[in-house]
């Protein structure tokens, strides 16, 4: 939604259905599809499964392993595929020079710190301080920084927080705030205008 409204026509891949998303879908293996059709877009933005690297995963002893770690694999594909691209995934998560970007930069009471690395350059925006501590994971309660994940509630201030509407509580969990990806395709859109200059 973020790449949408920062201008630009999105299509959607994942090996899952995806019912709720809004925009172009093809449901296929995300790096198989980057392989034989990443060249034919402007830009691609991955988000390979987080859950390997992910706090809440590595809670649990051996449960990181039961997930598959596909963030080399989708750099090389997106290299291969000769255009500029973004990976996202959560603190932890073994990107290359990420900068990383936090709803409190945005305004919003949100803890929800997520990395980007890029194959052009992206400023990190200062990080204001967290003046209030974060809420139980997936808990809010009044007086603190919500953090989204998991079994989150209340889902109406979720929902707004996140500026996401349209799709079901766990999907919510798996998303990332869309004026992340709003800025980031501003950021995108000079970096391709440059190179066709």
């Amino acid at each position: 939604m973020g790449y949408h409204r920062a201008g630009f026509e999105v299509t959607g891949v994942d090996i899952s259905p995806q019912p709720n998303y809004p925009f172009t879908f093809v449901q296929m293996d995300a790096i198989e599809f980057l392989k034989g059709n990443g060249h034919e877009f402007d830009a691609v933005h991955a988000s390979p499964p987080c859950q390997t690297y992910s706090k809440m995963t590595n809670c649990r002893p051996g449960l990181a392993a039961e997930y598959p770690d596909l963030i080399d694999a989708t750099r090389q594909a997106l290299i291969t595929a000769g255009k500029p691209w973004v990976i996202e995934n959560v603190e932890g998560s073994p990107l290359k020079d990420p900068i990383f970007l936090c709803g409190k930069m945005f305004g919003r009471q949100l803890y929800r710190h997520r990395l980007f690395e890029s194959s052009f350059e992206l400023p990190q925006p200062q990080h204001p301080e967290h003046d209030l501590p974060a809420s139980k994971a997936g808990h809010w309660t009044p007086g603190t920084t919500m953090s989204i994940c998991g079994h989150v509630s209340p889902i109406k201030i979720a929902r707004e927080l996140m500026d996401i509407s349209w799709t079901t509580r766990d999907e919510l969990g798996e998303s990332i705030p869309p004026y992340f990806t709003e800025w980031i395709g501003g950021l995108l859109h000079h970096q391709i205008n440059s190179k066709e200059n």
